[in-house]
């Protein structure tokens, strides 16, 4: 067990990131549910990815606002193919959005094969460095972050779904390069999950319990036995849902 891990320099900034990812994903996590399209995220999140990879063959800075571009017109070109193929045919949304989710992973692998750093630069897109998010970082995906939330709490009734699929993409392009791809899915989906068919206002609050309590935790246990960060954090967020679930099982009855 490595005590010395517990470097509060490091597991701060990577709970705040964890925070400012929960801020967007929770709400929006149960308009995915309701609309029945759980895999978008997951898709859009490696589209997302695909333009950072892009911008990482063409010899552009990774974190560097090109970068940042590029993702971001990846996630929005994603988004709106996606929403357009939801009005077309909806009855295959699923199947499309998956589809989507593998031509995005596979040109990445494409795109990376020739790079002998390839292999390292996929595995990072997916765990995600939640432990070397920077402050900087966290401001500019906190001011992002914030804003999504603001827009969609005030004018989700009126944004239409071309709307929903904007901002899902801002919220997707900002978390994936602060967690990974497999973390902004267990975010967005398995605290909305877990609290199916209790109030708005009490799912939402068993949500940030979830969210948090699996950052939190995932981080120190991650630091404490030297393992990967975004692979414990999302056991640890599936675990709490799971003891949430069973408490408040047991209260009810």
């Amino acid at each position: 067990m490595n005590i010395e891990g517990l470097d509060a320099s490091i597991l701060l900034p990577a709970f705040v990131a964890g925070l400012i990812v929960l801020m967007t994903h929770i709400p929006l996590g149960y308009e995915v549910l309701r609309r029945g399209i759980i895999f978008i995220d997951i898709a859009v999140a490696q589209i997302a990815g695909l333009g950072v990879i892009i911008a990482y063959a063409l010899g552009w800075d990774e974190h560097g606002i090109e970068t940042q571009i590029a993702a971001v017109i990846s996630a929005l070109t994603g988004a709106w193919l996606l929403s357009r193929l939801e009005r077309k045919y909806g009855k295959h949304q699923e199947a499309l959005i998956g589809t989507s989710f593998i031509l995005a992973a596979t040109g990445g692998i494409l795109l990376l094969a020739n790079n002998p750093h390839g292999g390292e630069h996929l595995k990072e897109l997916l765990v995600g460095q939640i432990l070397w998010v920077e402050w900087e970082q966290l401001i500019y995906a906190a001011i992002i972050s914030i804003s999504v939330l603001f827009i969609w709490i005030q004018y989700r009734t009126r944004i239409g779904d071309a709307g929903f699929y904007l901002l899902f993409a801002l919220a997707i392009t900002v978390s994936v390069q602060l967690v990974g791809v497999y973390l902004v899915f267990a975010s967005l989906i398995v605290p909305a999950l877990a609290t199916i068919g209790y109030s708005v206002k009490s799912g939402l609050g068993l949500s940030v319990i979830i969210g948090v309590s699996g950052y939190a935790t995932g981080l120190i246990l991650s630091a404490l036995l030297d393992l990967p960060s975004g692979a414990v954090i999302v056991w640890m967020i599936a675990i709490s849902a799971l003891v949430i679930k069973i408490a408040v099982g047991l209260k009810t009855e």
